[in-house]
């Protein structure tokens, strides 16, 4: 069986020093190229680093920036193709939900990713990983609870980001038990979680919050 590896974090910084190593041992183990989806804006490049850094640090250095919009084409597919580990960046859920969850690009990471190749999610890119997406009033323009089907990476449970600085507990609570599932998954600013086969097998930061039905 291929085993599928899962990080998700909340997205300031990106990678911590033991999950970002494991990323990168993982991904070097068939040449190391990394694809990095986000939605453009200005000053993209200098952001990129947020991503990049402790990858380079542990010999990655293959790299390819992917912008999302409404027009992608089979261009950014075949580019994944060739891809080790693939990154979902943070920013507007609204738009990567657009972009991504249900077009061809969200079909074939969900294709890659259950083959093995590695999948990362920062904040936004955390928030859309699982069977099913909830965006909290305070990430979209309505300023009320979305309820929507995310990539499937993830099932029987619920992802909240920015957790304590967003005030997420009571949300997070409500929305397991409106969606049916059994467990839902806080994460905090410097605090990442690792899924190996869609079970929680490794964790970075100072604390986990975990919510049980």
């Amino acid at each position: 069986m291929v085993n599928k590896h899962l990080f998700l974090f909340d997205g300031s910084p990106p990678f911590g020093k033991m999950l970002g190593s494991k990323f990168a041992d993982l991904s070097l183990n068939d040449k190391g190229k990394i694809a990095i989806l986000f939605v453009e804006r200005e000053g993209w490049m200098e952001y990129m680093g947020r991503y990049t850094n402790m990858l380079l640090a542990n010999g990655v250095t293959n790299f390819d920036y992917l912008p999302l919009s409404s027009n992608q084409t089979n261009n950014y597919i075949n580019e994944l193709i060739f891809c080790t580990g693939i990154i979902i960046g943070g920013g507007k859920t609204e738009r990567y939900h657009e972009y991504i969850v249900d077009t061809e690009i969200g079909k074939y990471i969900r294709k890659r990713y259950e083959k093995g190749i590695l999948v990362a999610g920062f904040s936004t890119g955390a928030l859309i990983s699982p069977e099913k997406c909830v965006i909290p009033p305070i990430d979209n323009a309505g300023r009320q609870h979305l309820f929507l089907s995310g990539l499937g990476l993830l099932r029987d449970c619920m992802i909240s980001v920015h957790f304590t600085k967003w005030n997420e507990e009571e949300n997070l609570k409500k929305a397991i038990y409106k969606v049916k599932v059994p467990i839902g998954y806080g994460i905090d600013d410097e605090e990442g979680l690792y899924f190996k086969n869609g079970v929680l097998s490794g964790s970075e930061g100072d604390k986990i919050y975990i919510f049980n039905t």
